[in-house]
């Protein structure tokens, strides 16, 4: 929520000040990192809340446990994807920090963004597994 305020505020004075030819340095910079920040820590919350977009009306017209079955492959191939994708973010974060890369204009290292993306597909990774367990044990009854 404070990387959503920063933005809202952010964009919104930078508005105003470009009107009196006063543009705040980094706006772009700054508003892509903390869309870094609020996309990557929103994952495993969305997922808990079951926010997430779903599509089902065909699977809901199938017996529980084929619903169940669906729901541990689904799962398993999340849980691949996002491992998958941690590993990158964490490969992509090592090169970036040794080559000091940093943004463009407010020259703010950019690997602690990369790792925060690893770390909300780590997190989201946990929630997936868990949900992984529960579809396993509905499709076994």
């Amino acid at each position: 929520m404070v990387a959503v305020i920063a933005i809202m505020t952010l964009t919104v004075l930078d508005v105003i000040l470009r009107f009196f030819r006063y543009p705040i340095p980094g706006v772009y910079d700054m508003v892509g990192l903390l869309g870094a920040v609020i996309i990557s820590f929103s994952l495993a919350y969305t997922s808990v809340e079951k926010g997430h977009i779903a599509v089902d009306l065909v699977i809901q017209k199938l017996p529980e446990r084929s619903q169940a079955v669906i729901d541990v492959i689904t799962h398993f191939f999340s849980i691949l994807f996002f491992l998958t994708a941690a590993w990158q973010c964490i490969c992509y974060g090592m090169d970036i920090m040794s080559s000091g890369e940093v943004s463009m204009t407010i020259r703010v290292p950019i690997y602690p963004f990369v790792f925060g993306t690893a770390v909300g597909c780590l997190l989201l990774t946990l929630i997936l597994t868990v949900e992984f367990i529960k579809s396993l044990k509905r499709a076994g009854k």
